[in-house]
């Protein structure tokens, strides 16, 4: 266990990738770029790796997948991607184990104030792309040892990413994956049953609400202020949306089961529907721009009046615990813009696509 914790072995894990100290006798400073990349294969396709872990990836692949692919599976594969990061983020905030030091380097230091146990990227690794072969593999008709080969490979590069970016521990990463598999058993099939509650039940979107924000209310404080709350908002919050979008869309009788029984056959697309994938494409990430730089604003704005702080005093004061006036409107922010980022994914814009006639034609079957 101690073997594993040590930095001296994610150093070693760099150094066989291509990343070599560069000795100074009078000083070693690994956040001073004390260091040299051999091999720039690996840099590139490591940065790609943890990009498959963060924002960014999420705010694409999750739009583009309910537009393009499988609401249904979308669904579910939100609400799996949603528990899990919650628990890993909430444990990173008891535990406050500090990620690795010298003679690590860190070749990033965008996730330098979060905690390192256990490693999220991993816990993600785990969770979207077997959670997208699990709901998949008996709804449509492919080879599922290729989906299998794919999922463990998104996994490893994920995985050996945050070694050899210096982020984690050989320990993080291995208790992240072994967390992830635990949750994931019973967590997949409960997901089914929660996704056709959401969708059925009157009052979905207000226990949605609520849970959700009890969540965000009673997530552990770890003694000091860190990133992990405003992301698992960002998350929540998403997940939320998604789900009202989904349940009006079904409660307003736009949502109907298909006539056709699982597994479908997967169709190679025509030229028409590549133009029209295009078209909801661009459209949608334009509008979801929009919506992100509108909402933050509006609701930054409203909420320091709300509270008589200056805006710019706030967004430029120090993020710390006794700073709860900042803390307060940045969470708000986050929930409200995120939150509605994921209403219009499922619902306004595949209204907007149904008329200019560029709606995937499965879309409101996807139950």
């Amino acid at each position: 266990m101690d073997y594993l914790k040590k930095p001296e072995l994610v150093a070693k894990i760099q150094e066989f990738f291509g990343v070599h100290t560069i000795k100074n006798e009078n000083e070693y400073n690994p956040q001073k770029n004390n260091f040299t990349i051999t091999n720039k294969f690996w840099y590139y396709l490591f940065v790609f790796g943890t990009a498959l872990g963060d924002e960014s990836f999420y705010s694409a692949f999750i739009p583009f997948w309910f537009w393009n692919i499988d609401g249904a599976v979308g669904r579910r594969v939100v609400l799996v991607w949603t528990i899990v990061m919650y628990i890993g983020q909430g444990i990173k905030d008891v535990l406050c184990w500090p990620r690795p030091g010298p003679p690590v380097v860190r070749l990033q230091n965008k996730w330098a104030l979060e905690y390192g146990m256990p490693s999220t990227h991993a816990m993600v690794g785990v969770s979207i792309p077997f959670s997208v072969l699990l709901y998949t593999m008996n709804r449509y008709q492919y080879n599922v040892a290729i989906g299998l080969c794919v999922a463990i490979l998104w996994c490893t590069v994920i995985c050996l990413s945050r070694l050899y970016l210096g982020m984690h521990t050989v320990l993080d990463i291995l208790v992240g994956l072994v967390l992830a598999i635990l949750i994931m058993f019973p967590l997949v099939p409960l997901v089914d049953y929660l996704d056709h509650y959401f969708l059925t039940s009157p009052i979905g979107p207000f226990l949605l609400l609520v849970l959700s924000v009890l969540m965000i209310v009673y997530y552990p404080n770890s003694g000091k202020w860190t990133p992990t709350r405003g992301d698992t908002t960002m998350i929540l919050s998403v997940c939320v949306g998604i789900h009202i979008g989904a349940w009006l869309n079904y409660q307003t009788g736009l949502m109907v089961p298909s006539e056709l029984l699982p597994p479908y056959v997967i169709m190679w697309p025509s030229y028409t529907m590549i133009g029209c994938l295009v078209l909801r494409t661009l459209i949608g990430f334009t509008c979801v721009i929009l919506t992100r730089q509108i909402c933050k604003s509006v609701t930054y704005h409203f909420l320091c009046a709300l509270l008589k702080e200056d805006v710019d005093n706030l967004k430029k004061s120090e993020n710390t615990l006794q700073n709860k006036h900042k803390t307060l409107v940045e969470l708000c922010c986050k929930y409200v813009y995120c939150a509605m980022i994921g209403f219009n994914t499922l619902y306004l814009l595949p209204q907007l696509f149904k008329f200019m006639r560029i709606e995937r034609p499965t879309f409101f079957t996807e139950i």
